[in-house]
């Protein structure tokens, strides 16, 4: 195991380090299919994490509630995607906006080189991005479920799951990572 570690420290030093850069650099297509194998991959990492918090609050909380823990958390990982897919990524990514709320529609409208190396300075495609983005929305609603595991009605947190993924995530998103007016 440490060997492992070892290694992967190494190789990280050894990668050339670009976030300092003032221009995009131009990146191979080598260079971009493992930046996404390294997004889906974190994004599987993330969708794991649902599975470590069901887990967690199944632990602590009584067994007559575990099946309503398991579900709830079930629930978040289906209408988180399917709520940041409507609105939210539309919400936190607007393009051109004041700064503080912008939309730039319902469903995804992948922009012009979107699944190109163009999107996003090189890094990844537009797909790659909603992807890791939905799994981050739907944990920040399950790391509130186990806030409020056994103090809540199921059909509230539902309603919340979905009120928080479209509107809260999403716009505090978009004031740092949309170009807001904190970034």
């Amino acid at each position: 195991m440490m060997r492992i570690l070892l290694t992967a420290a190494l190789l990280a030093a050894l990668l050339p380090a670009s976030a300092g850069a003032e221009e995009a650099a131009e990146i191979s297509a080598g260079q971009f299919t493992a930046n996404n194998v390294w997004m889906m991959l974190c994004a599987g990492l993330v969708f794991i994490m649902h599975l470590g918090f069901a887990s967690l609050e199944s632990g602590l909380t009584r067994a007559k509630n575990t099946t309503n823990i398991l579900f709830k958390n079930t629930f978040i990982i289906s209408a988180g995607i399917l709520t940041y897919f409507i609105c939210g990524f539309n919400l936190m990514y607007p393009g051109d906006f004041n700064g503080f709320l912008g939309f730039a529609g319902i469903g995804l409208s992948v922009p012009e080189g979107g699944q190109t190396a163009a999107y996003a300075d090189g890094g990844y495609t537009y797909y790659t991005d909603f992807l890791f983005q939905a799994m981050f929305a739907a944990t920040a609603a399950t790391i509130v479920s186990g806030a409020v595991a056994e103090r809540v009605k199921l059909s509230a947190f539902m309603i919340f799951t979905v009120i928080f993924v479209a509107f809260v995530y999403t716009i505090a998103g978009s004031w740092k990572w949309g170009g807001g007016w904190l970034d």
